[in-house]
């Protein structure tokens, strides 16, 4: 993420980081993290996030849309909160890999290894109709391509269903209001995922920036760059291909159409009822406006909501987007979705209300013909740096004291906290708490002893904390009771902020945001002139 950071600076930046929870902790300064004694621990991520084991009593569930993102759901989802008794995909390549598991992808484990024996019982469906007639299942996860979440998710809530929707939320912002809208009237939950919202690691980080030791914030830089231009190459073990599909490149949106899809799917009048106009775009419908919703949707909605928790989700003032196909074209993977996307966003910093020129600078970037960085964010103020990268690992830097001697690179420095005053925590160069801790992202930090255990992305967690929310759901929606902690108001600002930049890319203008537009019950909305493919029925 840091261009000019050694492996070395690394580890004492994540040394530096363990030690700043640390401080911060003992002066009580974060909740993710307790003082058992001597030693500072992480909390658990039920503690920290409010939920409770449901005592035996999981939540019958059915996964709508068994590709590669509902594999992760499957591989992630713990039994004991959310039971899967069903699973719906129109692709037979999916409902085969759904139970049997992706061995190229750990993570995807499939039914079967989740389950055991068990796995056998688990219904297959075809028709999410289906689905929503089944009385058993109480809760539908939806794993579905962009353009069909909402009008499967009002279905769904209709049917007396509650809704785990995968992020986007929707396809555009009319969507979202309507998904909103019938949460409230049919009094059922309604979750999105964007499973930052139930990391550990960016709770600690968050805290960490809440408690003031960066300083003041003025800019945080976020990207995600892939390098899909290296030549495809075919699997001799995979599932046969329709002839002349395979790829030109390596590419993950792209590819090959396998014979066992083909066969069944080649059908107009299925496509039709499937909302595509052919199996292509069903396929690979991230590549294709009507269906998906471009880089933005798939991957900046990600880090635009982690830059936007950093700074209290409040909501931005401007964008301002530069995008386009730069890259693919015929012959080479060819797509409607732009391959290269640059985002500047001016957000209100805290004293904005009192003073117009307090802007924190947001920049996003993702293109497809360089990988050198890790994904993550990087957040700049007066005082220190934090990078938060890959969703693993956080590194934390001081800013040089012009009024001290001690020379040497910053990066190279360790840190602690000290007071900068009255109860006020800062970073110090001169200031530790002994040897290396435990970090609270769940791994060890550089030199000490013990075993590391990989970090969560909070999948696992924003399930367990959906079962638990409908085994408490007593009164209405949105009242005053327990919500998930991305229901649907806080996701449709997070859709916002990522297709009003797909906006300012097509009328190449910087855009300034409608606070109307983040009101669920009003009609305005930054996308109206778009039209969805799979309308929401009234």
């Amino acid at each position: 993420m840091a261009i000019d950071v050694t492996p070395e600076q690394k580890e004492t930046g994540k040394e530096n980081f363990a030690r700043a929870t640390e401080g911060l902790s003992r002066r009580g300064f974060m909740k993710s993290m307790a003082v058992a004694g001597a030693a500072i621990v992480p909390a658990s991520a039920a503690y920290y996030f409010g939920y409770q084991s449901l005592g035996g009593k999981p939540v019958k569930a059915a996964l709508i849309g068994g590709g590669d993102e509902g594999g992760v759901l499957v591989g992630e989802h713990n039994p004991e909160f959310l039971e899967f008794v069903a699973v719906c995909d129109v692709r037979p390549s999916n409902l085969r890999r759904i139970v049997e598991g992706d061995p190229r992808v750990p993570l995807r484990k499939g039914f079967k290894k989740v389950y055991g024996s068990q796995a056998n019982n688990i219904k297959q469906y075809t028709d999410y109709k289906d689905v929503l007639a089944d009385k058993e299942i109480e809760a539908v996860v939806i794993a579905l391509p962009l353009h069909l979440h909402a009008k499967v998710a009002v279905d769904a809530m209709k049917a007396g269903k509650h809704v785990l929707t995968e992020k986007l939320m929707a396809w555009n912002i009319t969507q979202c209001k309507q998904m909103i809208q019938a949460a409230d009237k049919t009094d059922k939950c309604l979750s999105v995922g964007h499973q930052r919202h139930y990391s550990m690691l960016y709770a600690h980080a968050t805290e960490v920036v809440n408690a003031g030791v960066l300083g003041d914030v003025k800019h945080i830089r976020a990207l995600w760059h892939r390098n899909n231009t290296w030549p495809f190459e075919a699997d001799p073990t995979a599932p046969a291909t329709i002839a002349g599909t395979d790829p030109a490149l390596r590419d993950g949106w792209f590819p090959a159409i396998l014979k066992e899809d083909y066969d069944v799917l080649n059908d107009p009048a299925k496509l039709k009822q499937y909302g595509y106009t052919s199996v292509e775009e069903l396929i690979r419908w991230r590549l294709y406006n009507p269906t998906g919703g471009g880089l933005m949707a798939e991957l900046g909605s990600h880090q635009l909501d982690a830059c936007s928790i950093f700074l209290g989700k409040v909501h931005p003032i401007s964008v301002t987007a530069t995008g386009g196909k730069f890259f693919y074209g015929p012959g080479r993977n060819d797509r409607d979705a732009d391959d290269h996307v640059f985002v500047t966003y001016e957000f209100p910093g805290k004293n904005y209300a009192q003073d117009k020129n307090d802007i924190v600078v947001v920049t996003y970037s993702s293109i497809s013909t360089n990988g050198f960085e890790n994904y993550g964010e990087c957040i700049m103020g007066s005082r220190g740096t934090m990078i938060v990268e890959s969703e693993q690992t956080v590194m934390l830097y001081t800013e040089r004291d012009p009024r001290k001697k001690a020379g040497g690179n910053v990066k190279s420095m360790t840190v602690g906290v000290t007071n900068a005053g009255r109860d006020k925590p800062a970073l110090d160069a001169s200031s530790t708490w002994g040897g290396p801790a435990a970090t609270p992202t769940g791994t060890v930090a550089a030199g000490s002893t013990g075993t590391a255990a990989p970090v969560s992305r909070g999948y696992r967690e924003e399930m367990e904390d959906f079962a638990y929310c409908i085994r408490m759901w007593n009164e209405g929606y949105a009242k005053d009771r327990r919500l998930p902690r991305c229901h649907g108001r806080v996701a449709m600002a997070d859709a916002i902020v990522a297709l009003t930049a797909n906006k300012s890319m097509r009328t190449k203008q910087r855009i300034l945001f409608d606070e109307a537009w983040f009101e669920a019950n009003t009609s305005a909305v930054p996308d109206g002139d778009t039209t969805p493919r799979v309308p929401v029925e009234a």
